[in-house]
C-alpha cells in the first residue's frame, strides 16, 4: 500500500515545511522537507523579527530597519567618545578633582534635562504624531549636537557645567522626540495589531547592534584617549554616517495616513495634473528636514477670534459657511488661513476644510506666475486678483464642494487612509448661528 501523506504544513512564509505521513503499520511519521540551514535562519528570524514577518509588517519595514541599525551603530560609537570626554571633564584621573563637584555637575545635568523634557513635550507633543518623520530626524540631529558639546566641554573647564547642562537638555529632547516618533513609526509598521511584538523585536535588534558597538568601543577608546584630532575625525566620520542613515531611514518610510505636508503635495499634484499621486511617490517627496513652506500658513482648530476682528467679519463667515461644520478665514496680510471647527466636526470635515485651504494657497502661490491654471479655478483666480476675500471664500468653497467627493474616492483608490487623519488640529470647537446661539444644558 505504501506511505500516504495525510497533512502538509508550513510556518508562515518561511521555508520550514513538514509532511505528516501514515505508514503501513499505522504509525504517523513527521518528515521535515525544509532546505538545509532553515532551522538556523528560522531561529534568528524568530529572535529578531516580528512573528509573521514579512506579512505582519509594512512593506518598508526591512529597509527602514537596515538604515536604523546603521545609525544606531554610528550613534553608539560617537556616544562612547562623548562618555569618555565627560568622565575626563568631571575629573576622572585628576587628583585635584572632588567627588562633590562631579556629583553636583551630574545632578545639575540631570535636573536641567528633566525640565527640558517636560517643556518640549508641552510645546511640541501634539506635533510628534503628525510629523513623525521630521521629528525623528530632528531628534537624531540634536543628539549629534549634544554629543559634540559633550566632547567639546572638557576643553572649557570654566564653563564645563553650563555646557554639560545644555547637552543634557538636548538629550532629554532627543529622548522625548525619538521615543514618541519611534512609537508612531511602530504603529505604522505593525499590520496585525502587533505593536508590542514589533516594538520588542526592534529593541532586540538595537540591543544586538549596541553589543557589537560595545566590542568596537572596547578596542577603540584606548587607542584614541588623549588624541583630540583622532577623536574629532572619528566623530565627524560616524556623525556623517549617522545623519545619512537617519535621513535614508525616514525617507524610505511610506505612510498611508494623511498629514498636512502630504495633503499639500497631493492637492498640488491634483491641481497641476488632474491626477492623485501614489502613496509612495508622495512620501518620497515629503520634506523631512524643514516644514512644508506655503505662502499662506494653515492653522486647523483655531479659536474663532483668530478668524475675525469684528461682528461684520463674523457675520460674513457665517453667511458663507451656513450649514457647514467649519469656518475658514483668510488673512493675506498675515499670510494665514485659520479654520474654526464646530463641536460636531469629524475627521472628514477636517480633511475638507484643509483641502479648501490648500486650494486657496495653491491659487495664491500661482496667482502672478505664467502658469495656466485649470478653468474650474477661474472664479477663484478672479476673486483673489481683485482682493475680494468674500468672493475668494465663496469660490473656493464652491470648488471644494464640487470636487471633494471625487477627491476622497481618488485618494482611497491610491491607497490612502482617511481615518485617522493627522492634520494637527488644535482643540478649539465652537457652535455658531447667524441668528444667535442659545445655551444648551449639558449633562
Amino acid at each position: 500500500m505504501g506511505e500516504t501523506v495525510l497533512c502538509r504544513e508550513g510556518y508562515g512564509s518561511s521555508r520550514v515545511k513538514k509532511n505528516y505521513v501514515s505508514t503501513d503499520d499505522g504509525r504517523l511519521v513527521v518528515v521535515d522537507h525544509s532546505p538545509t540551514g532553515t532551522s538556523v535562519s528560522h531561529f534568528f528570524r524568530s529572535v529578531f523579527l516580528p512573528q509573521g514577518y514579512p506579512e505582519s509588517v509594512s512593506q518598508d519595514y526591512l529597509e527602514y530597519q537596515i538604515w536604523d541599525t546603521i545609525q544606531a551603530f554610528a550613534s553608539s560609537i560617537t556616544g562612547a567618545l562623548a562618555a569618555s570626554a565627560m568622565l575626563k571633564g568631571v575629573g576622572v584621573g585628576d587628583v585635584n578633582a572632588t567627588v562633590l563637584a562631579a556629583t553636583m555637575t551630574w545632578i545639575l545635568k540631570d535636573g536641567t534635562g528633566m525640565l527640558g523634557r517636560i517643556v518640549f513635550a508641552w510645546l511640541r507633543g501634539s506635533s510628534l504624531d503628525c510629523n513623525s518623520k521630521r521629528w525623528r530626524l530632528f531628534a537624531d540631529i540634536l543628539n549629534d549636537l549634544a554629543i559634540c558639546i559633550e566632547i567639546l566641554a572638557p576643553n572649557f573647564p570654566g564653563i564645563f557645567t553650563p555646557l554639560v547642562c545644555t547637552a543634557g537638555v538636548c538629550k532629554s529632547i532627543v529622548g522625548v522626540a525619538g521615543g514618541a516618533t519611534r512609537a508612531a513609526l511602530t504603529q505604522h509598521q505593525a499590520r496585525r495589531n502587533n505593536m508590542a511584538d514589533v516594538s520588542a523585536k526592534d529593541g532586540s535588534q538595537e540591543t544586538l547592534v549596541n553589543l557589537a558597538a560595545l566590542v568596537c568601543n572596547l578596542a577603540l577608546i584606548p587607542l584614541v584617549t588623549g588624541k583630540q584630532m583622532l577623536i574629532w575625525f572619528l566623530y565627524m566620520v560616524f556623525t556623517c554616517l549617522h545623519l545619512y542613515a537617519n535621513y535614508s531611514a525616514v525617507k524610505c518610510v511610506v505612510m498611508e495616513t494623511m498629514n498636512q505636508s502630504r495633503l499639500n503635495l497631493i492637492v498640488k499634484d491634483l491641481l497641476d495634473s488632474s491626477h492623485i499621486p501614489t502613496v509612495k511617490r508622495t512620501n518620497h517627496s515629503e520634506p523631512v528636514v524643514f516644514k512644508t513652506r506655503r505662502k499662506l500658513e494653515i492653522f486647523l482648530g483655531c479659536s474663532v477670534g483668530k478668524l475675525c476682528n469684528s461682528t461684520k467679519d463674523l457675520q460674513m463667515l457665517l453667511s458663507v459657511y451656513k450649514g457647514m461644520p467649519y469656518l475658514l478665514g483668510l488673512n493675506v496680510k498675515r499670510g494665514e488661513i485659520c479654520i474654526a471647527l464646530s463641536d460636531g466636526a469629524d475627521t472628514a470635515d477636517q480633511l475638507q476644510s484643509c483641502f479648501q485651504a490648500e486650494v486657496i494657497n495653491y491659487v495664491y502661490e500661482n496667482l502672478y506666475k505664467s502658469k495656466v491654471l485649470h478653468s474650474s479655478l477661474d472664479p477663484l483666480v478672479r476673486a483673489m486678483e481683485n482682493g475680494d476675500v468674500h468672493g475668494t471664500l465663496m469660490a473656493s468653497l464652491a470648488y471644494t464642494n464640487s470636487t471633494i467627493d471625487a477627491f476622497r474616492q481618488g485618494v482611497v483608490q491610491q491607497g490612502w487612509a482617511l481615518d485617522p487623519v493627522l492634520l494637527n488640529a488644535n482643540e478649539w470647537r465652537a457652535r455658531w448661528d447667524s441668528d444667535g446661539v442659545t445655551d444648551k444644558k449639558e449633562y
